[in-house]
């Protein structure tokens, strides 16, 4: 297994991803320029870090939390577990924990998919750097209240990377609240994250990701699905802040009877941000589902590419895609890329996207009660980006909307 990994990742070193811009991981320095010591407490961390943890869903007080876990560069400097429910640890301590997780490295996301990839695999197979967490729920447990993460950029020109492994065994029910997020001084980093989320029969993950990067951070996280019988996989990604650019396009596979995947993003180009976001789902049951909705502002410079990819391979699957836009400048622009591949009859695929301006009547409203044109402008367009992320216990539904909020206020 581990030769297999080594050899693959070798071979991808140099493989361009087919979507996004390239990037040249050499421009970035792969050593740590600074090794952090792990900490007993998040409120050892400074004022101005929390802060910014907490602008990503992140709360160094763990109120209404399951578990914490905060890496700062390649350093894991906080895991703590608050529930008898799951399980929360770097990556490479789980590894030495469970021999059995080696079963789970690299299977949703293969290590030669391209060179960020490849280059996540070469730093733990040659240079035994494990980064990231391991998140595991028990078997039979419905953890109402979520874990919190967070992917911390704390020096300037770096490449961060991160495996993430996350299983909800068995009937049980597992929320995430993903954050990350650079320091106030950082002009340019690459961060690569490897994500591999598994579903055992009955079990239920969200996984609500918020990314809030310096203007000049690169971005390419790398994701990948399994669901088995009877699962619910709701994934929430929520992009407001400006970013060089960002790639990315999780993939659902619904293997099992009942399994259901549903993607929601909320995405906001600004300034000369390159954002190419998607989300797909391969219906490999006759009883699968899938959902792909997309809400994207794009502004000043910015350019949004929205993709969505359902493909129907066995009778019986239903998938709806759905995209919306706004175009808010001369300058900026926003493609929908929607795809539906059917590789099989008796199935039901369906796609709807839309890209416009801001309705003048609605503006016309506005400022006949006493708004200027830019309070309108601004009010639509938050209503426009708050949509109401479903499938959420309560209390999640509650926290989510208010990170969706505080993302988009001031805009």
């Amino acid at each position: 297994m581990v030769r297999n990994v080594l050899n693959d990742a070798e071979k991808a070193k140099n493989k361009k991803a087919p979507l996004g811009t390239d990037i040249t991981i050499e421009n970035y320095s792969k050593e740590d320029i600074s090794v952090y010591d792990v900490i007993d407490d998040l409120d050892d961390l400074s004022k101005k870090d929390k802060d910014t943890l907490i602008s990503v869903g992140v709360d160094s007080e763990e109120k209404q939390r399951s578990g914490s876990f905060v890496q700062f560069d390649q350093s894991n400097i906080f895991a703590n577990t608050l529930s008898d429910n799951i399980e929360v640890m770097n990556t490479g301590v789980a590894k030495d924990k469970y021999p059995w997780l080696k079963d789970y490295l690299w299977n949703a996301v293969k290590p030669d998919q391209d060179k960020y990839t490849a280059e996540t695999a070469l730093r733990e197979e040659k240079e035994d750097v494990y980064s990231g967490y391991f998140i595991r729920s028990k078997p039979n447990t419905k953890e109402v209240f979520p874990v919190q993460a967070c992917m911390f950029i704390a020096d300037k020109d770096i490449m961060q990377t991160a495996h993430n492994i996350i299983i909800a065994e068995e009937n049980s029910e597992l929320h995430l609240i993903t954050g990350c997020a650079t320091g106030s001084d950082i002009s340019s980093a690459l961060h690569v994250g490897v994500s591999e989320l598994y579903l055992k029969p009955g079990s239920k993950i969200t996984f609500t990701m918020v990314h809030n990067w310096a203007e000049q951070v690169e971005v390419r996280p790398r994701t990948g699905i399994k669901l088995a019988d009877n699962t619910t996989f709701i994934n929430n990604y929520i992009l407001t802040s400006p970013v060089q650019c960002v790639q990315s396009y999780p993939t659902a596979y619904c293997e099992g009877k009942n399994s259901r995947a549903l993607f929601q993003s909320v995405l906001s180009g600004q300034k000369t941000s390159n954002i190419d976001v998607g989300s797909r789902a391969i219906l490999n049951h006759e009883s699968s589902s899938a959902e792909v909705l997309s809400r994207s502002v794009a502004n000043d410079e910015s350019k949004i590419y929205a993709r969505g990819d359902l493909v129907g391979n066995v009778p019986n699957v239903k998938g709806h895609l759905e995209c919306n836009g706004l175009v808010l400048s001369d300058e900026s622009s926003i493609y929908a890329v929607p795809i539906l591949e059917a590789n099989s009859s008796g199935l039901e695929l369906s796609h709807e996207a839309a890209v416009g301006k801001i309705d003048e009547d609605e503006i016309y409203y506005l400022t006949s009660r006493g708004f200027s044109e830019e309070e309108a402008a601004a009010m639509i367009v938050r209503g426009f980006l708050n949509m109401d992320i479903t499938g959420l216990p309560p209390a999640l539904a509650e926290s989510t909307k208010k990170m969706i909020d505080m993302s988009v206020k001031g805009m």
